[in-house]
C-alpha cells in the first residue's frame, strides 16, 4: 500500500515525463511482424521489449489484458511478470480490462486488480460504469485504500459508443461524470477516479454537456494514432485541461519494432511531439 493517492502519483509521473502513455497491445499480427511465436513466450519477448523501450520515457503503459487472456493460464503468467515489471522501471500501469458487475463480483474483481499483493495488481485499471456507477463502490473503495486508481468510461473513442453514453438529457455520460466528481471531491492535484474520453470527439466535452474541470479528474484520452487522432486534436477538445491527459499511443509505437533501438525512438518521438502540442498556452 502507498500513502500517496493514485491522483497525486499520476500528476508527478506527467510532470517528469509528460503526457504519453504506451499501450501494450500483443496483437498477433503484430507478433508475426517481430518474427515472433503466438504464444506466451511470444508475450513474454515482445512485452519485455516494449517495457525497456517505455522506461524513463512516459509517464504509464497500459497493457491491454485481452491479449494475454487469449492465451490461457500463460498468457496470464505474462501479464502478472508486466505488472511486476511496470513496478521494477517505475512505470504506472493502466491495467485495460474495463470490467463492470455487481455486488461480490465487482469486489473480487476489485480484489484481482486493485489488492495489495493480488498477482494482477496493478496502479489503476479500467472500469465500465454501465451497471450503474454505484454499482463500481467495491473498486473505487478499494483502490483509495490501496493508494491506486480506476478510469471510468465517459465518452468512448469508438463510434458505437454514442449509441449508449449520448443518451438522455443530461446524458448518461454526463452522469457518470458529476458521480466521479463527487468521489475526487478534495483531492489534488486531481483525484483517483479518472475518465475515458476519446480524442476522437467531434467537439469538446463541454459542448457535448461534460463538465470535466468540474469532475476533478485525470483524463484517459484513446483515439490518438492508429484511430486517427493527433496530439493537436487532444489540445482542441481538451483546451484548458491538458495538463491532466494521459494520452495512450499504441500501434504507433508498437509498429516501430521489434529492433530495441527504433522503439526506443518511436517512444521517445510520440512523448516529444506530445509535450509540444499539450504544451499550455
Amino acid at each position: 500500500m502507498t500513502t500517496t493517492h493514485f491522483g497525486a502519483r499520476l500528476a508527478e509521473a506527467m510532470g517528469r515525463h509528460g503526457p504519453l502513455c504506451v499501450g501494450l497491445d500483443p496483437h498477433p499480427r503484430l507478433l508475426a511482424d517481430w518474427g515472433l511465436p503466438d504464444d506466451a513466450d511470444g508475450l513474454r519477448v515482445f512485452s519485455g521489449r516494449v517495457l525497456d523501450a517505455a522506461a524513463g520515457r512516459c509517464a504509464a503503459v497500459k497493457p491491454q489484458s485481452a491479449f494475454f487472456e487469449r492465451h490461457g493460464a500463460e498468457g496470464v503468467r505474462v501479464l502478472e511478470e508486466v505488472l511486476a515489471g511496470c513496478r521494477e522501471r517505475d512505470l504506472l500501469s493502466v491495467l485495460d480490462v474495463k470490467r463492470g458487475d455487481i455486488g461480490s463480483t465487482m469486489l473480487a474483481y476489485a480484489e484481482a486488480y486493485l489488492a495489495d499483493g493480488a498477482p494482477l495488481a496493478a496502479d489503476s485499471v479500467t472500469l465500465s460504469p454501465y451497471l450503474g456507477y454505484g454499482a463500481l463502490r467495491p473498486a473505487v473503495d478499494l483502490a483509495r485504500a490501496t493508494g491506486r486508481g480506476v478510469w471510468v468510461l465517459g465518452l468512448t473513442s469508438n463510434p458505437e459508443g454514442a449509441e449508449v453514453q449520448q443518451v438522455g438529457s443530461p446524458s448518461v455520460a454526463a452522469r457518470v461524470v458529476d458521480q466521479v466528481a463527487a468521489d475526487n471531491a478534495g483531492l489534488a492535484p486531481f483525484g483517483d477516479v479518472g475518465l475515458v474520453v476519446g480524442a476522437t470527439l467531434p467537439a469538446t466535452p463541454s459542448v457535448l454537456g461534460l463538465d470535466l474541470p468540474g469532475a476533478g479528474a485525470p483524463v484517459l484520452a484513446p483515439g490518438v494514432g492508429a484511430q486517427g487522432a493527433s496530439g493537436a486534436d487532444v489540445a482542441r477538445v481538451f483546451a484548458g485541461l491538458t495538463d491532466r491527459v494521459l494520452v495512450p499511443v499504441s500501434r504507433g509505437i508498437l509498429a516501430a519494432g521489434p529492433r530495441p533501438d527504433d522503439l526506443v525512438r518511436a517512444v521517445t518521438t510520440w512523448s516529444g511531439q506530445l509535450r509540444r502540442d499539450l504544451a499550455p498556452g
